[in-house]
């Protein structure tokens, strides 16, 4: 198997397309999607929120993993917003919820009860995170520590969904995170996303690949097996302050 895996989408669909062509992806008109190697994807969770076309992006992914079958995906924190949102939870619309419920807000009823159903479908049967044996590799949203590879109780729900929270908060009120990958000692990859950084972070053997594409960067991709990263420029403005250095 060949697999691309690819970092936190957050709305940004156009970059998405950029970055499948540089990966070497066809996509036809009706989103159907082929490579001429074979190769597959997997996505890291965080479809939506903050960047312009949350809709195109859940619907794009909805076809690659239900439809076509060639795609993996893990759930990410704001996947489970939305998903709460759509079940009718009292989430807040902040944080990057508002931009997906507006443009969903815009959609005729219908296409309303489409994409809703695309993205509960895509939640529900999504696994908390994604172990594939053939590559040697575990994708998690937020990552993994090797105790937890195996198990999917709440704890791990909330690492893989959140990262290493130590319950306190930063001036801004994004929650406080410790750096789980400098104490990982396992031999699989660990890919994962949620924390964007300028460039892909390898520490041990996991790679951050959330390179804050919705916050100005760009989008990119860990291959495998090839161990090698692919990215495209962002088209959003650059917000400095929301990247780890």
């Amino acid at each position: 198997m060949k697999l691309d895996i690819i970092g936190d989408i957050h709305g940004c669909y156009h970059e998405l397309m950029d970055l499948l062509d540089q990966l070497g992806y066809h996509v036809e008109k009706n989103n159907h999607v082929h490579h001429p190697d074979g190769r597959r994807i997997a996505f890291v969770g965080d479809l939506t929120d903050r960047g312009p076309q949350s809709i195109e992006v859940i619907r794009f992914v909805y076809q690659l993993v239900h439809v076509q079958k060639i795609a993996y995906y893990v759930p990410g924190n704001h996947c489970n917003k939305l998903y709460r949102y759509f079940l009718g939870n009292n989430v807040s619309h902040q944080h990057g919820l508002e931009t997906t419920v507006a443009e969903y807000q815009q959609l005729p009823a219908d296409e309303q009860a489409e994409v809703k159903k695309m993205m509960m479908t895509l939640y529900e049967h999504a696994p908390l995170y994604q172990k594939i044996d053939e590559l040697d590799v575990v994708i998690a949203h937020a990552g993994i520590p090797e105790k937890y590879i195996g198990r999917d109780d709440k704890k791990v729900k909330t690492f893989v969904l959140y990262g290493d929270i130590t319950g306190e908060k930063h001036p801004d009120g994004r929650p406080v995170r410790r750096d789980w990958a400098q104490n990982y000692q396992g031999e699989r990859w660990v890919v994962y996303g949620h924390t964007p950084v300028l460039e892909p972070r390898f520490v041990h053997k996991t790679v951050n690949i959330d390179t804050g594409c919705v916050f100005g960067n760009k989008l990119s991709a860990f291959r495998l097996p090839e161990e090698t990263t692919v990215s495209v420029p962002a088209s959003m403005p650059f917000v400095e302050e929301k990247f780890r250095y």
